[in-house]
């Protein structure tokens, strides 16, 4: 019988990758490249997050122009991809289309079996600025609306939410959704992020890796989590209703959307700054009620399990104050960390080792054989 082999469950506090991307720091902070996301937050747009992300290093001005230009020019999606989205059954979740034409795009790359890195690199920015088109072209064709092109003129940002809504962003806007984004850019080695390291790891290519993780954040434990905090959300009927509410799902052990955090153990950094936000967002609709409700959650929660909010449970009132409906939060939240993703990718691929970990087995040796007619 061969030795055991010690087994973490969920892999908890093992280390399966070196990075230089991003580090989540368990006592409250996120670190890209160095920099903490507070002091990053409003001095920066997230084209810089970009370069930093794949460079390492932020960019020049005039670097940041170049890669803002690379993206809006790189925005447009092909008509087969395009036709494909409409062919797609209504009663497909927009994330499973979403994860469709990811792997859709790599059809149409003449240049697949250039595996170069300066390859690979023009790849990631272009499936970056290709990812929010998917999202808007998703949304306008379901909801019968005619598809929106790309102002040279805007930002990145801001021309995501413009094709996805149909009109211009104000201010307020602008800023939000370039905070949420720039929030949600990287995380450390999260579910989807490994899943896709691990595809990389194979040396199958980019757009099989990114499919991965589409998949990977689809599950309503990873990127998933705030519709169904939405959903929560809409369930109470008012602020008095909350703690009943809340108390009855602990009573029948039912997970609380959007708290907690496997890294954190003090308050997740991107839920505070989002949270700010949200208030923002909600006074300015006139839906004030959705953030109270939010505040009395995070009261009688962090009171009952002594557990803060993460990055979910704000995001979800900020996108519906941004007029996004729940179906499409997790496809917002791949459209932003689509670049955490590119680059660990590219990362993965300068390493060049297969991630195979091992397993503790647990079940029988020597089980007696019974020939088909004896069973």
């Amino acid at each position: 019988m061969p030795p055991e082999k010690e087994y973490v469950r969920g892999l908890r506090d093992v280390a399966a990758c070196e990075t230089h991307i991003s580090f989540v720091d368990p006592l409250g902070a996120l670190y890209y490249v160095g920099y903490d996301i507070d002091r990053l937050l409003g001095r920066v747009c997230y084209e810089e997050v970009v370069h930093l992300l794949l460079y390492k290093r932020l960019p020049n001005q005039t670097e940041l122009d170049a890669i803002r230009s690379t993206l809006i020019s790189e925005m447009k999606l092909p008509e087969q991809v395009i036709q494909s989205i409409r062919d797609a059954p209504e009663s497909s979740h927009p994330m499973e289309i979403l994860r469709t034409e990811i792997s859709q795009l790599g059809e149409y790359d003449a240049d697949l079996a250039d595996d170069s890195e300066a390859a690979n690199l023009k790849r990631s920015i272009m499936l970056i600025a290709k990812v929010p088109t998917l999202v808007a072209t998703i949304y306008r064709v379901r909801s019968g609306q005619k598809l929106v092109q790309p102002k040279e003129e805007y930002g990145f940002c801001e021309n995501f939410l413009y094709m996805f809504r149909g009109k211009p962003a104000d201010e307020e806007e602008k800023e939000s959704i370039e905070r949420y984004m720039i929030l949600h850019a990287d995380h450390g080695l999260n579910a989807s992020t490994f899943a896709a390291r691990v595809t990389a790891s194979t040396l199958s290519d980019i757009y099989s890796a990114i499919t991965s993780a589409i998949g990977t954040l689809k599950g309503r434990l990873h990127g998933g989590a705030s519709e169904r905090v939405m959903n929560m959300l809409l369930d109470v009927n008012n602020v008095g209703e909350v703690e009943a509410y809340i108390q009855g799902m602990l009573f029948d052990r039912k997970k609380i959307m959007g708290f907690g955090h496997r890294i954190y153990v003090a308050n997740d950094p991107r839920s505070r700054h989002l949270r700010t936000v949200s208030k923002s967002l909600c006074k300015r609709i006139d839906r004030m009620d959705l953030y109270k409700k939010c505040r009395t959650i995070q009261a009688v929660v962090h009171k009952e399990k002594k557990i803060y909010p993460n990055v979910d449970f704000y995001a979800a009132t900020v996108l519906n104050a941004l007029g996004v409906p729940k179906e499409f939060f997790t496809l917002f939240f791949a459209s932003s960390r689509i670049t955490g993703w590119t680059a660990h990718i590219m990362e993965q691929y300068s390493d060049s080792v297969l991630l195979r970990p091992t397993s503790s087995y647990i079940g029988a040796y020597g089980t007696k054989f019974v020939p088909l007619k004896n069973r």
